[in-house]
């Protein structure tokens, strides 16, 4: 093993990763932020934060509550909107990130995720459009799109018939059947799966007898809920023809690893990101170190090896 180099490329969908390590949306901003800490083009790519149609501000704050082996965010979707994006934050990314980039679309309607959709599919340096109908921390909308077997199959019709770049489609684990809903998904035209999502959490404050948060209920993520993303990860893999990019929980090599043999083609890195910033960094950089002690040549042999 040692005299061989260890091949830690993937293919997704057409797209050729160095490493199958990607920071998820959420956690990563648009890249900027991440910068000056290290060169982040050692990445396989990143997804920048969740894109709507107009800017929004997000929740009111307290947004953020701490737990074990995890956090609780209530953010909200707070971004610029989209034609900040295309206008301000695509055109500065392209002066520090070489790579292709996920570009991660959220909407409150049909006719908002076609919209914002198009517009981001005319990007060059857009390689995939990840479209988020899972998110549990805003109301009417987000998450009521990834419940449903036809409301998420509804979201990718509508946006495969407006897009030429490969859609993914980021679903929610607050649901009783995820297979159901990512074969939905395929059947109407979907290129690839994104989960989990958060898990739906909440802290009380025992002092002021009230939630933690201002928003009651967030988005539960970190390394407690591991072990749910592997088990939906292996389900739609084993079910769906089409590649399923993991997330959830992951903070080392071994867990890309292990996420990969549940049928993860690329693995996402999320809160973990948030406590460290130099987490997706380290996650590189061990991997090949970590594939050595497995016996694992080739990354990309070992996606859904688990029977």
């Amino acid at each position: 093993m040692q005299d061989r180099k260890l091949d830690t490329s993937v293919i997704l969908s057409g797209l050729k990763l160095d490493n199958p390590v990607v920071p998820a949306s959420g956690t990563f901003g648009y890249g900027n932020e991440y910068k000056d800490f290290y060169d982040i083009n050692i990445l396989g790519s990143f997804s920048f934060k969740g894109t709507t149609r107009e800017p929004r501000f997000g929740n009111p704050t307290p947004r953020i509550a701490e737990c074990t082996a995890g956090m609780i965010n209530a953010v909200g979707l707070q971004n610029p909107g989209i034609d900040a994006v295309i206008g301000e934050e695509l055109p500065r990314l392209k002066t520090f990130f070489r790579k292709p980039v996920i570009a991660n679309i959220s909407g409150f309607s049909i006719e908002e995720y076609a919209y914002c959709c198009e517009r981001i599919d005319r990007e060059e340096q857009v390689g995939i459009i990840e479209v988020n109908v899972s998110c549990p921390n805003v109301r009417h909308g987000g998450m009521s799109f990834g419940t449903s077997p036809e409301a998420a199959a509804e979201v990718t019709r509508a946006v495969k018939a407006v897009t030429t770049k490969p859609v993914y489609i980021k679903l929610s684990p607050n649901v009783t059947d995820i297979v159901a809903i990512a074969r939905a998904c395929e059947e109407a035209g979907a290129d690839g799966i994104c989960l989990i999502n958060t898990m739906l959490g909440m802290r009380i404050d025992l002092k002021r007898r009230r939630p933690v948060i201002a928003n009651t209920m967030g988005g539960f993520s970190g390394s407690a809920i591991f072990p749910v993303a592997v088990r939906m990860v292996y389900q739609v893999a084993k079910a769906c023809r089409i590649p399923v990019m993991g997330c959830g929980g992951v903070e080392t090599a071994r867990d890309v690893i292990e996420m990969m043999m549940a049928g993860a083609t690329a693995v996402q890195v999320g809160a973990a990101n948030l406590r460290n910033p130099y987490a997706s960094k380290q996650i590189v950089e061990e991997l090949p170190r970590e594939m050595e002690r497995l016996g694992i040549e080739r990354l990309s042999e070992i996606i859904g090896c688990v029977e």
